[in-house]
């Protein structure tokens, strides 16, 4: 399918949810079964047929940049807009005027995860006939006040839009996909600031709604998560391995056993453990004496030795040493998990900030 539609992909927010995994990488290139989020967003754009994205970057920018290049291992043609500090999403609508033009464009948040992508939400945008203006993503929520929510007529159209609020009208949910024609950059200068001092998108929407313009929505019927929380990230990491596999490129020796949907990288090497998917075992990691469960994610260069990991996410570099279990964990890249026979017996820990521990 082709059609003329650009994209505005947002990758500059800092995760501060995701502390202290973001303290040193950016929430869009947190992985979900060893992939960036961020680079689930693009292939989903450039399955709906987009083909040029203009990316807003921040503080992260370098990490982001040299992740995703030109787009061209997406098929994307992907341009470049720092916004120096965060000043709202509708301000990086302008910023990405001159680049987008008049064109179409679906605006899409970098963190966010839609299992069953975005086509169908952009096919019925760029071949509407009636006039719309912009069209929203919703997904019905038991939880929002915690997002953008909207009040909808019987015809679907959006007839409002409040941002997080205490008694909601609705359990629609803004998704953090958009779709929107020229007619947002008006919308967009003729707002002020929120109390937070931002250019909110909801009430340039709400300008639009206003000032007679057409706002349809569109229900997502899959699954839709805002990754900006650990329970989120694992959540999802787990509904991508749902759908892995079995690729065996790593070593297995004959002592090892793996059941279920399984991946090995190229360098891996599974010795005397056993493997219960859907995992998946990044390249060069060693997996030695352990037991690795279902929904876990390692990635590269990592060492799990003498211990159990199940339903958890285990950034490059990681060593997990004689741990009895570890369970519904995120580990960042490059940290020692050990159990230690020193006496006196104790917990030990050297924590960073924003952290959070669980001890059982």
């Amino acid at each position: 399918m082709a059609n003329s539609i650009k994209g505005l992909v947002l990758a500059g927010g800092t995760g501060s949810r995701l502390r202290p995994i973001t303290h040193t990488s950016a929430k869009q290139l947190v992985p979900l079964a060893n992939k960036p989020i961020l680079f689930y967003g693009l292939e989903s754009l450039a399955r709906a047929g987009v083909s040029q994205v203009a990316m807003i970057v921040g503080d992260t920018r370098e990490e982001v940049m040299e992740a995703v290049g030109d787009g061209s291992q997406f098929g994307l043609k992907v341009t470049y807009i720092h916004q120096p500090k965060p000043l709202g999403l509708a301000h990086c609508v302008l910023m990405a005027e001159e680049v987008l033009g008049d064109s179409d464009f679906i605006m899409y948040l970098g963190d966010n995860f839609i299992r069953d992508g975005v086509r169908e939400f952009v096919d019925t945008f760029a071949h509407r006939t009636d006039g719309t203006n912009a069209q929203i993503l919703l997904a019905k929520v038991p939880d929002p006040h915690r997002f953008g929510v909207a009040t909808l007529d019987e015809e679907g159209h959006v007839v409002s839009l409040v941002e997080k609020p205490e008694v909601p009208p609705s359990d629609l949910a803004l998704v953090g996909v958009y779709l929107f024609d020229s007619q947002i950059y008006k919308a967009v200068k003729s707002i002020e600031p929120s109390a937070r001092g931002e250019l909110e998108i909801t009430d340039a929407i709400q300008w639009l709604i206003t000032n007679g313009m057409k706002v349809r929505s569109h229900i997502v019927d899959g699954y839709w998560k805002d990754l900006g929380e650990p329970e989120a990230l694992l959540e999802g990491n787990r509904l991508v391995l749902e759908s892995i596999e079995s690729t065996i490129a790593g070593e297995v020796d004959s002592s090892s056993r793996l059941e279920g949907r399984v991946v090995i990288e190229s360098g891996a090497k599974v010795i005397r453990s056993k493997i219960r998917g859907p995992v998946i075992i990044g390249k060069g990691t060693v997996i030695k004496d352990s037991f690795i469960g279902p929904f876990t994610s390692i990635a590269a260069g990592c060492t799990i030795d003498s211990s159990e990991v199940e339903h958890s996410i285990i950034l490059d570099g990681s060593k997990i040493n004689n741990i009895d279990r570890l369970e519904g964990s995120i580990i960042g890249k490059s940290v020692a998990v050990a159990k230690t026979e020193r006496r006196p017996f104790a917990t030990r820990l050297v924590v960073g900030d924003h952290s959070r521990i669980d001890l059982v």
